[in-house]
Parts: C-alpha cells; structure tokens; sequence
C-alpha cells in the first residue's frame, strides 16, 4: 500500500512514457522545443512494466494511466499496454494523447487491453489550433478522436484547456460537439507547467469562468462530491443527462485532499505530485540489480512523505522547475 502521512492512499499511477511530443502548444513548451532525455536516461519498456507490476502486485495500484510528452511517440506503446493487462490483478488502464497518430492505433491499443483514452483538444478552429499548439494537425485529432470511439477505447474524454485571447469564448460550442459526437468533455484550468515560465494567476481563464459561459446555453446539475470520489474532475449533467461535463479546477479548488495518485517520471523518478519539487530515483535501484521487495519499499517511503497540497492555491506559488512533458500530466 501506498499511504501518506495525511492517510491517503495512492491507488492510481500516471506513467510517463517519454518526454517528447510532436506538438509545441504554448502552454507547455517553447516553439524550439526542449532538450530531450538521453534515451540511455529513459526507462526501457521492460523496466516500465517491472515497475508497473511491483505497483499494481505489492502496493495496490488499481489504476494505471500512460502519459507523456506524447505516448504514441514510444514505440514499444502497445506491447507494454500488453504485458500490463497481463498482470494479475489486471489493472484499469488509459492513456492520455494528443491524438495525432491515434488513427493508426486506436484498434491495436484496445486489443493489447487498452480500456480508454483521454485527448487533448483545445479549439474547434483549425488556425486557432495551428497558433495554440504550432502545428497544423487538427485533423489529425479530430481523426484520431473518432478512432478511439469506433474501436471501443470509451468513454472517450477530451481534455480542454481555454486561454483568454485564443479559445476563450468556445466553451459552449465545445460542449455542443462533444455531446453530439459522444466524447465526454473536460475543462482544465491553465496550470503554471510552462518551460518558459509564462504562465500568470491573473490572466487565466478560472472554473467559475466556465461554467458561467456554459449555462449561456446549457443547464448544468452538479453531481456532487460523492459521485466525483477521488476524481480530479467536479462533474456537471448537460441538460438533464445523459451527457457530462467536467471541469478540473487545480488553481482555484484544488482537490489534493482526496487525491490518489502517485506519479513515474519517463526517467525513472516517482513524484508524489505533478508540482512536487522533489523526486525519488527508482531507476538506480533498478538498474543496480535492486529486488522488487527494495523497489517497493523505496515507493512507499517516498509517498510517506508527500505534502498536504500543490502549493497552487498560494499566490506565491512557485513553478516547477521541470516541464509537463518531462513529469507526466
């Protein structure tokens, strides 16, 4: 198990299979790019899935989530989404994706076990997706998008993140698409993940902000905490039901209390928090010859000592000083 001091219980780990990705968008890296891993720094497939099993066999992880940078980039994707659904107990499964590349293997992800994807897409708008993300692959998405619903990878979320100026005023029109094509839609609150550090409080574009541009057209009934669980998404029923919205307000309404995650970076470094500022190395334990019982027990001391919260809801906040791309989101 594992337990903080604070008598959480992480049960749902996010894996990072590589920090790169094939999209800039603004709010997580610079136009260039950044400097990527040494590939002899990044966990091989077999220590992802050496790993995944200690969590999933000796410290009760139920649910594992694979993220990035942009996990479609690892080639060894399906054969580890394989071997993972091969454990025993099985675990819940996902993937968090940009969506390009999902096209081609949406069918062979759902048969290595795969159960569902979450996908980021933040615009209806081609040009404005060209801007927010500096790539003109918005039909790439939308492509890879009906993929993973035709091959059963459901619910199909997306994932939303709104910036005043660009996407701002398309929360409404978003919701109408994701309804009428059945993907269950999620806006995010901008968080401070930028490399470039440009990220500012003031100018971000809050849950309140959402949900008063939603109701302009749609009515929304609050499902309430005890269907959310643990859930970092506060949920809503789009005009009756049956269809959902979420929005994840980590800035105003952090939800670190009930949280149940534990985070491996795609070199090997478990975080007990996306904004945390200290890393625990497995990867030398690995690859030191370490025994799985020695792994375990260096997880679990590491989430001993997680925080009470993000540290988001205090204006001095400071960012971390890893990008998105290299931590998992």
């Amino acid at each position: 198990m594992l337990i903080d001091t604070y008598d959480r219980v992480a049960t749902d780990l996010r894996v990072s299979l590589t920090d790169r990705c094939n999209l800039r968008c603004t709010y997580c890296m610079p136009e260039e790019g950044l400097q990527w891993l040494a590939k002899p720094d990044l966990l091989s497939d077999d220590e992802i899935v050496r790993l995944v099993r200690i969590a999933v066999t000796q410290l009760g992880i139920d649910e594992v989530r694979f993220t990035g940078g942009e996990p479609l980039l690892r080639p060894g994707l399906v054969s580890i989404v394989e071997q993972c659904a091969a454990l025993t107990p099985r675990p819940k499964m996902s993937l968090t994706t940009n969506g390009i590349g999902l096209k081609r293997t949406a069918a062979a992800l759902k048969a290595a076990g795969l159960d569902r994807v979450n996908v980021s897409l933040d615009t209806l708008r081609p040009d404005v997706f060209k801007t927010l993300t500096r790539r003109d692959r918005h039909h790439d998405v939308l492509a890879g998008l009906e993929a993973a619903r035709d091959a059963g990878l459901t619910p199909v979320k997306v994932n939303t993140v709104l910036m005043p100026g660009l996407n701002g005023d398309e929360a409404p029109d978003l919701l109408a698409w994701a309804v009428e094509h059945g993907y269950e839609l999620r806006f995010i609150e901008q968080m401070p993940l930028d490399a470039q550090h440009g990220w500012k409080r003031d100018g971000m574009i809050t849950a309140g902000d959402i949900l008063s541009s939603l109701r302009t057209r749609f009515t929304l009934t609050d499902q309430g905490d005890g269907e959310r669980g643990s859930a970092p998404a506060e949920r809503w029923l789009v005009d009756g039901g049956p269809h959902r919205v979420g929005v994840i307000a980590s800035v105003t309404r952090p939800f670190c209390r009930a949280c149940d995650r534990t985070r491996l970076t795609a070199d090997g470094q478990v975080r007990t928090c996306l904004f945390a500022r200290e890393e625990t190395d497995l990867r030398g334990a690995l690859r030191s010859g370490a025994p799985d019982e020695e792994i375990a027990r260096i997880w679990r001391l590491a989430m001993w000592g997680k925080k009470a919260g993000s540290g988001l809801d205090d204006p001095s906040f400071l960012q971390p000083d890893r990008p998105m791309s290299a931590i998992g989101g």
